[in-house]
Order: structure tokens, then sequence, then C-alpha cells
């Protein structure tokens, strides 16, 4: 530290001495020049080349204020203090509206060394204050560019390599190191320094200054490790470590630490510890992102394996229904039919009351396999969308539904040019079983009507609708409309599988639609359902 040049102006010389101990035991070596009168203050002031001016607040022959007014204009820029025998607030207020830098009373002489250290540091010529603005600002800049680093970074082993970089060149201190919190002992994860220190090794928390600054969850800046007891003493005495920032990451309930060491005595300014903090906040940010992020690719890879389990068993299950359960169903199904066709004559009405049934329900079953195996299909299908003309497809379903019963008077209407970006085979299935429902549902009523058309569109997905007025629900029981053989009716009113719906829905969902129903008893049921249009599919794909 150079030498500080003081005038003072005093005529007590007991305050005189205070003063200069003051400042002497505090570290500064100072040159101070006395001035009791008003003729010597004058006289030092023209001679001039002075770091700083104490002065008593009331002289014999001149005020603090004249002899502020007169610095000010015989050396501007030289930073002024008042020193008072009594500290008066309102005084104090207008010496510093004044120009002065502090108004310290002499019984609160412990503030002249904080006031002097501002002194100083706001002393700086211009192109010293300029050097200083250019490290501020490139420091930012660096701090900028580590954030950003460390909020790409997706593993421990990255935060670390950023960190040990960043932690040194933030503040141009001669090591860095990371440390981290491993239940009661410190592990020194990496460090970049002039010197190895204490990389991969680990120590117990309490011996350890970064264990300290964990467990107390302060900031520790020491600028003389000999001369504080929480350095252990054994562990630097090797090291070239003359002074330390130790910053912890995470404030409340610290993971760890980050520390900066100087091979020279070094005061840490307020901007280096801020620069250190602000990378270990950032740090400890990055470290939960990455905690979260592995979860989540836990939490993935699980699901995975979940989903791929159960496709297997999917798979498991098709092959059984569509082999193991097929084969001894077909044995069933064929023996009965030879047995009513080669023994029928011999057996009573009873026997082929039986034999009937038997078949019938090997039928059944025969065609709910069949439909749970297309339920399957379905799910696997790939969808291979382009425009499809929906009306058109209507108009073929309904035509093949008045062939298979031309007894039937039903009234269909199909709105003409609707099209739809999808599967044209998925979308027909679709509409065959939403056609299908309606002509089967609308069987007991003399004037059937079926109507197939779209809501006017208000969004981006056309919302089509098929109508009926046939024998409807009760939309208590809604819920279990598009669940696998869960039906409305009994098997004998209106025959069926009760998978058709199950189908529909799924069709839906793979087109990135959806599918609800509004109905009444004896009042027919309209069936809405939404698909996306072609540059929303597009990029779902």
């Amino acid at each position: 530290m150079n030498k500080l040049r003081i005038l003072l102006i005093e005529d007590n010389p007991n305050d005189a001495e205070r003063i200069q101990l003051m400042l002497a035991n505090n570290g500064w070596e100072c040159e101070i020049l006395l001035a009791k009168t008003h003729s010597e203050y004058l006289a030092a002031l023209n001679r001039g080349g002075f770091d700083l001016i104490l002065s008593d607040s009331s002289r014999p022959g001149f005020s603090g204020q004249v002899a502020l007014e007169t610095a000010q204009q015989k050396c501007p820029g030289v930073p002024f203090i008042l020193v008072s025998t009594t500290f008066n607030d309102r005084k104090a207020a207008v010496y510093l509206e004044r120009g002065a830098l502090d108004y310290i009373g002499k019984n609160q002489l412990w503030r002249l060394v904080p006031a002097v250290r501002r002194a100083v540091t706001g002393g700086m010529t211009q192109q010293q204050s300029q050097s200083s603005l250019e490290r501020h600002n490139q420091a930012m800049k660096q701090l900028v560019k580590v954030v950003q680093e460390l909020s790409l970074a997706h593993s421990l082993d990255e935060i670390t390599a950023i960190v040990r970089v960043a932690a040194r060149e933030l503040t141009g201190a001669d090591g860095a190191t990371f440390v981290l919190r491993e239940g009661d002992m410190c592990y020194y994860a990496e460090e970049n320094a002039i010197q190895p220190l204490w990389k991969g090794k680990r120590f117990p928390i309490d011996v350890c200054i970064g264990g300290w600054c964990m467990q107390h969850k302060q900031q520790v800046i020491i600028e003389d490790v000999y001369g504080d007891e929480r350095i252990p003493y054994e562990a630097y005495y090797p090291t070239f470590i003359k002074s330390l920032v130790m910053v912890p990451i995470r404030k409340e309930a610290p993971i760890g630490a980050i520390g900066n060491y100087w091979a020279t005595p070094h005061q840490p300014t307020s901007e280096e510890v801020e620069l250190i903090q602000a990378l270990a906040d950032t740090t400890s940010v990055a470290m939960e992102n990455v905690q979260v992020y592995n979860e989540l690719e836990q939490r993935v890879r699980d699901r995975t394996a979940e989903l791929e389990a159960a496709n297997q068993e999917l798979e498991a299950f098709a092959y059984t229904l569509s082999h193991d359960l097929r084969s001894p169903l077909g044995a069933i199904e064929g023996y009965s039919m030879l047995l009513l066709n080669e023994y029928g004559s011999q057996l009573d009405d009873r026997a082929r009351l039986y034999l009937n049934r038997m078949c019938l329900a090997a039928e059944r079953m025969n065609a709910q396999i069949e439909h749970m195996l297309s339920i399957h299909q379905i799910s696997r299908a790939e969808i291979q969308p382009q425009k499809v003309n929906l009306s058109n497809i209507a108009q073929e379903i309904l035509a093949h539904l008045k062939s298979s019963e031309p007894h039937r008077q039903v009234e269909t209407t199909i709105e003409e040019g609707l099209t739809a970006y999808g599967d044209p085979v998925l979308l027909r299935v679709v509409l065959e079983n939403l056609l299908s429902n309606a002509w089967k549902y609308t069987s007991q009523r003399q004037n059937a009507q079926i109507e197939f058309g779209a809501m006017p569109k208000s969004n981006s997905s056309p919302t089509f609708y098929v109508r009926d007025n046939g024998v409807g629900f009760n939309m208590t029981q809604a819920q279990k409309l598009f669940h696998p053989f869960q039906r409305m009716h009994s098997q004998t009113e209106f025959p069926g599988t009760g998978v058709g719906l199950a189908s529909v829905q799924r069709i839906i969902q793979k087109h990135g639609g959806h599918i609800w129903a509004e109905a009444a008893v004896d009042r027919g049921a309209t069936f809405y359902f939404t698909l996306l249009e072609e540059g929303v599919q597009e990029g779902r794909r």
C-alpha cells in the first residue's frame, strides 16, 4: 500500500494523535501535515499534493464550511472529511450536500477508517476509473456467457468443467476450487490454480473453510489466511495461498462452495465477492436442473421399459387370441356343424336346439375375437394421411346398407363436399361403425332418419356428426360408450360385440381428434368427432 498524504486541520494535539493512531492501527501508512491556523491551511493548499483533507468543523478564525469551500476552490477532486467534536445530524446533512465525503464525530473515530478507504478508492484517476469500469464490464460479459453455458449443462461433470475455469477467470485470482458437500465431508471436486491444491481430496466439514462456509451459510473473506483461526494452518502452509474468498452454493441448505485464492495479500473487493457469489448462485440452479433432468430421464427410461413390456404382453395376448383360442373354437364350431349335418336327423328337437346354440355361441365368440384383433391392429396401424372426401364415403356406406335391407324406409341426408385430412382406410372404418350403428338403432322406427354433416367451423378443427332418431340411450351411461364390450342394449334386442365404438375412438385419437355423444332415450343419438387439419397433423408426425 502506498503512503497516504493527509492534510489535517486540527489545533488539539491529542485529537491529532488519536486520528493518526486510528489510521496506523488499521494498516494505513500516512504522512500527515498538521495545519493549526487558517494561514497554515492556505499555505498547505497552495503547495498541494494531498490525497485527503481532514478538518475540524470549527477553528478559531474560520469554520469548517469555509475550509470546505476553500478546498473545493484550490484543489477540487481531493476528498474532504469533517471531523467534529460532536456529531450533529443537521450539520452533517448540510456538509454532505455541499460536497463533503463524510461527517464524523470524534467520539466515533472508528468510522474514519472505512471513510478513508472510500476516499482513496473514490479518488482514482479518470484513467484508473475507466480501466476499472472496463474490467467490470468484461467480467459481467463473461458471467453472462457462463450463465448461458450452465443453463445448457446436463451433468455434474459439465458443470464442474465450466465452474473450474469461470471461478478463476472472473476475478483474475491465482486459484479457484469447486467444493461439494458429501454428508459430513467436503469433497474438493475440481480446481484451477497456479499450483496443485486439494483436488480429489475429502476433509471433515468441521475442519475445512469450505465446510465452515456451508455450515454457517455465509461468505468467508480472509485477507490473511494465517491470521484467521478458522484456517487449518497445516493444510494451507504448503500452498501458495495468502488470501481467499469462499462463498456457498445455495444459501439455504448449501450443497457446496466456490473458493478463490490469491498468492499475495489481497483485500477482495465487493465486486469480486459479488461475481463469485453470482457464479455460485447460478451453479446452484444448474445443479438442481441437472437433478431434475436426470430424474426426468430416468422416468422416461422407466416409462419406455413399461411400455415395451406392455407391448410385449399385448403382442402375446394377440397371438393367444389369434392362435391358441381360435384353434379349439374352430374345432368346437366344426364338429358341431358336422353333428348337425350328419346326425341331425337322428337327434330329437331338444338336442338339435342345443347344437344350434353351440354353433351360434362359437360364431359369436369368433366374431368377438375378430373385433379384438381389429382394435389391436388399429392401435398399431401407421397413419397414411391424405385428403379424404367423407361425403362420398358416407354415400357408399349408406347405399350398401340400403341394398342389404331394401324393405326398410330410411331417410338419409348427407352434406355434400365434406373433406378431411387423414388415413382413408381408417376414416372409412369410423364412418362404417357410426353409420351402421345409426342404421341398427333406427330399425324399430317407421320413419327412420340418418344424417351426416358438419358443424359451422369455429376453430382449427372441423366438427363432423352422425345423427339418428333411433332408440338413443341414457346419458348417465355415456362413459361406457367407448369401452370395449360395454353395451347399452341387450344382445337379443340389438346384436353386436360392443367393440365398434372403441375402435372408432382409437382412430379419432390417432388423428389428433376427439369424439363424444349426445342422446336421450327414444329420442335418438348424435355422435360428434373432430379431426385435425392438414398443417396441424403434419406438425404432429
